[in-house]
């Protein structure tokens, strides 16, 4: 059954007439009359009595009827949730944020976003840089926000964002307080708060062990909130992506010698169609103000 051979049948089962239900449709009676028969030859019986210019469901007719209505509603539906997609009304947007990107500058792209587009359902998940690119592959995030060391697999494209550098973060009080920046050798023997999750770990802790510098790392933990209220409690410092720094109170010293940054970028697969909402969403990206 074709989704005009659906309506003609409806409306020949409101108005109980062909000529009627033709005008009610825009089509000639005999362009309805055919589709009707067609319809008749595909499910085998007759849909209509024809008593002169009289016109009755049988009973096949009776039963189909229904089955006909929900699947125009369903038509009718699909059609509806397309249009709302393609204008951003009721469109899902799901996007990926690594745990280690810190929610001071998304924050503002995210609440702007918003207001210029109140129908976009925005979704932010986080995970780790391994899980939140396999979820990207599988469809199941339309976009994340990552930063990947030794880059990102030739499927996916990434667009910059910015650039954000890593700082030492200590208690009000530290000896670091004095400084106006910390050299990696200020740090030697300083009792240290490790972040097992930082992507940057394994890097810092190879030049540290070239330049035989010794962290005693009195806590570890995979979570900022954890890394941050055990700096402010004086168990240490700690390293920490300058925009990750959430904790009223902390102290913050550009690390210095070497300097570290890492870039941030939105990513999305390389060979798939955005969205809508995906699009509007790296255009609002590639057009906001980081500095703000």
């Amino acid at each position: 059954m074709e989704m005009h051979q659906a309506r003609y049948f409806l409306a020949v089962s409101e108005t109980l007439n062909f000529t009627r239900a033709a005008e009610q449709c825009h089509v000639s009676q005999p362009a309805l009359t055919l589709a009707m028969k067609k319809l008749e030859e595909e499910f085998g019986g007759p849909l209509f009595h024809r008593e002169g210019k009289r016109i009755l469901l049988t009973e096949l007719g009776q039963r189909l009827r229904p089955f006909v209505g929900q699947m125009l509603d369903q038509a009718e539906a699909a059609k509806q949730a397309a249009t709302e997609f393609r204008l951003l009304r009721q469109a899902p947007l799901s996007i990926g944020v690594m745990n280690t990107i810190g929610p001071t500058r998304l924050a503002n792209l995210l609440a702007r976003f918003k207001r210029d587009h109140p129908g976009v359902e925005l979704s932010v998940a986080e995970g780790g840089l391994a899980e939140l690119l396999g979820r990207l592959e599988a469809g199941h995030l339309d976009m994340a926000v990552l930063h990947a060391p030794r880059g990102y697999p030739s499927a996916v494209r990434d667009v910059p964002l910015y650039r954000e550098r890593y700082v030492v973060i200590c208690p009000p009080g530290h000896e670091f307080e004095r400084l106006d920046v910390v050299r990696l050798g200020d740090v030697t023997r300083h009792a240290y708060v490790d972040r097992l999750a930082c992507e940057m770990r394994e890097m810092v802790m190879a030049v540290c062990g070239e330049r035989r510098i010794e962290l005693y790392a009195t806590f570890r933990s995979e979570r900022e909130d954890w890394i941050q209220g055990m700096v402010m409690a004086g168990m240490g410092f700690a390293f920490m992506p300058e925009y990750s720094v959430t904790a009223a109170g902390l102290l913050r010293r550009p690390l210095v010698e070497p300097a570290v940054d890492r870039a941030v970028s939105l990513t999305h697969m390389a060979g798939r169609a955005l969205t809508p909402a995906g699009m509007a969403f790296l255009r609002a990206a590639q057009g906001h103000r980081w500095g703000e």
